[in-house]
């Protein structure tokens, strides 16, 4: 064969060749489906080429290395869990595990949520792992916190302990002048009970304002989510308080005690915090349902006596009594 001949036969190999090796990296693959890939802590792209050949995103894990050596970017895999969406060719998941986003997912505290429900919350998340204690009342902040599948529970609740410590010390240096509280714990316990008391926004600073009042007045606080703590631990009592539960004597029942209980109720989100630290002026000292979700305000005992005539009335026509 002359020699012009096999010069071109040669180079017509090598272009084939360099085809082939070039379309082997940017082709798409035969996966149908989205697929969810796990690139663990310290994880080298030797091994993770070995995981993606044994999980079939792959063809091969040599010739995914060879190709990504060559045509591959130079930035570091990193870790955590992606999403490899369907036919991603061995180009896209390269660059998936270097500059693509890593799966987050999120575990909500709802605004009020006692910890021992946290603590289920946390513990029912199978994407987490480890042990966690209950953890302290009060010592949660209300809010959603992303994860990532395989964390530990423990660094989770970290942060949401962490958030709610970072807030309060914002917070606390920003508070009204002459407020109920003088520490930062005693704001936390006042808290929980607005928390617990009003479901509604707009009324968070007017009930924070009248048991400050009675904080300062010492009377009694009153609040029936003090009753039911000790029975709960803040889940739903699910009936009606019994007067032997009423007249019992605790730390907690602000019924049969003057001031606060000895710790928080449940998790108080920031507003709720907020309405203690920045109270309502208000010379309210008595409150009670007024049947549209919210609370009539009284600042005598003669006015609060005909708002709960009122209250009892509305429950008699809606055949509660």
């Amino acid at each position: 064969m002359p020699t012009g001949l096999l010069a071109a036969a040669a180079g017509l190999v090598i272009a084939l060749a360099a085809l082939w090796f070039a379309g082997g990296w940017y082709v798409p693959s035969d996966v149908e489906e989205d697929t969810s890939f796990i690139v663990p802590s310290g994880a080298t792209l030797t091994s993770v080429a070995r995981k993606l050949e044994e999980e079939q995103l792959i063809g091969s894990a040599d010739g995914f290395l060879l190709r990504a050596k060559i045509l591959g970017g130079g930035a570091p895999i990193k870790a955590g869990e992606f999403m490899l969406p369907a036919g991603a060719s061995p180009s896209r998941i390269l660059d998936t595990f270097q500059s693509g986003e890593v799966i987050r997912r999120f575990v909500t505290v709802p605004e009020g949520m006692p910890s021992i429900m946290v603590w289920e919350r946390m513990m029912a998340e199978d994407l987490l792992t480890g042990e966690i204690p209950v953890p302290q009342e009060g010592s949660v902040l209300p809010d959603s916190y992303d994860f990532e599948r395989g964390e530990s529970r423990a660094a989770v609740l970290a942060r949401m302990q962490a958030a709610m410590q970072n807030f309060l010390a914002e917070a606390w240096p920003k508070r009204g002048k002459g407020i109920a509280v003088d520490n930062i714990k005693d704001a936390v316990i006042l808290a929980s009970i607005v928390e617990k008391e009003t479901g509604v926004a707009r009324e968070r600073k007017m009930v924070a304002g009248l048991y400050s009042n009675r904080v300062r007045d010492g009377m009694l606080i009153q609040a029936d989510p003090t009753i039911i703590y000790p029975i709960t631990k803040g889940k739903p009592l699910g009936r009606r308080i019994k007067q032997s539960e009423i007249a019992a004597i605790n730390d907690y029942n602000t019924y049969t005690m003057v001031g606060l209980p000895k710790g928080p109720i449940t998790n108080p989100g920031r507003e709720s915090i907020d309405a203690v630290l920045h109270p309502a002026k208000t010379e309210a000292r008595y409150m009670v349902a007024d049947g549209t979700g919210g609370h009539a305000f009284a600042q005598t005992l003669d006015e609060h006596n005909s708002n709960v005539a009122k209250w009892f009335a509305i429950r008699r026509k809606r055949g509660e009594m």
